[in-house]
């Protein structure tokens, strides 16, 4: 399993981590993902070990903690030998102040995830999203704090715009606090935002991707076709309005793209798509979930070889999109504003 660093700091990380959203099952949302209880998720931690996958990402309101306690019971006893990644922002009850980046919640909700998952420390610790109800000082010296007792050892955000990001990392330098060096954002062939803003400022700040949903929101499985209906079994039944919305001409057109490089491959759609995000600039680490081993080996598969330039090149073809303002007229100037793929 390859390793890189992660963003502009000295930890590295497999580029494969494994998502624990499919752990726990509570409620329709998350029980559409998966639902592995602890004796599955310890065979796949199993597998994902094996091959050299050490790095498990989770968030408190995964299955309301349930995918936390799940992912602490599989990793028991061998603590050691994973990095943890979870995350907190998101609402955990109906308390008015179990939300947001508030010195009072972030404490609460990395008190809570140690709890869950068993262990006195996390790898890195990552916010859920912006709040721009709480100042950024409040959030960075709450980090700090954390880091300095050694509850947390690096830093992220999540679903972070570019001004969110920039703002951070600037009062981070201003005030010598934990800057982020890590982003974990939406990123995938037929979704492809983040390369407009969040990538060149990656570039540019030392800021890594860790890509969440790299398979479009589960459309890029190799089971949904032109004129074909969904899988019987498929997340997109509950929870397609909930995510990211893909026109259809557009997801056949990359898939046609797809499965023209399959043949030349040899490889799995699946693999495919993950393979085309590892070639990309920033990226450090893509998560992949798996209901069942056959989906993890599946994943896993990714890595250990690479998609020709040629084949990169009819993928970027597919999947590119009219850019929208300012960005086409900054890609228009590539001279002293050169575009970063």
């Amino acid at each position: 399993m390859e390793h890189r660093r992660l963003g502009h700091s000295g930890f590295k990380v497999p580029v494969l981590s494994f998502g624990t959203g499919t752990f726990g099952g509570k409620g329709e949302f998350f029980e559409a993902w998966g639902s592995s209880d602890v004796e599955e998720a310890s065979r796949l931690v199993d597998i994902c070990l094996d091959a050299g996958l050490t790095m498990f990402d989770s968030a408190d309101i995964y299955s309301a903690g349930a995918a936390e306690e799940v992912l602490g019971a599989a990793i028991k006893g061998r603590r050691d030998r994973v990095i943890i990644s979870t995350k907190a922002t998101f609402r955990a009850s109906d308390d008015a102040n179990d939300v947001g980046s508030s010195r009072f919640h972030l404490i609460r909700a990395c008190e809570r995830a140690l709890k869950r998952l068993g262990t006195d420390y996390i790898d890195l610790f990552q916010l859920h999203g912006y709040d721009a109800t709480t100042p950024v000082e409040e959030t960075l010296s709450t980090l700090d704090d954390l880091v300095r007792a050694g509850k947390i050892r690096y830093v992220g955000c999540s679903n972070f715009s570019g001004w969110h990001l920039m703002k951070s990392l600037a009062v981070a330098e201003k005030y010598n606090l934990p800057r982020y060096v890590a982003h974990q954002a939406y990123y995938s062939l037929v979704g492809r935002d983040y390369e407009w803003e969040l990538m060149p400022l990656g570039i540019e700040q030392g800021v890594g991707a860790v890509v969440w949903s790299p398979l479009g929101w589960g459309r890029l499985t190799g089971k949904i076709r032109r004129g074909q209906p969904l899988p019987e079994k498929s997340r997109l039944h509950k929870t397609a309005d909930m995510g990211p919305q893909v026109p259809e001409e557009y997801l056949y057109t990359v898939v046609d793209a797809l499965d023209e490089v399959a043949q030349e491959t040899g490889k799995t759609v699946p693999q495919i798509a993950l393979n085309w995000l590892l070639q990309r600039p920033t990226v450090a680490n893509v998560i992949v979930g798996a209901r069942n081993e056959e989906q993890l080996r599946q994943n896993l598969g990714a890595v250990g070889w690479n998609l020709t330039p040629e084949q990169v090149a009819k993928l970027d073809a597919a999947s590119t999109v009219a850019l929208p303002y300012p960005y086409w007229h900054q890609r228009g100037f590539t001279e002293r504003n050169p575009a970063p793929v």
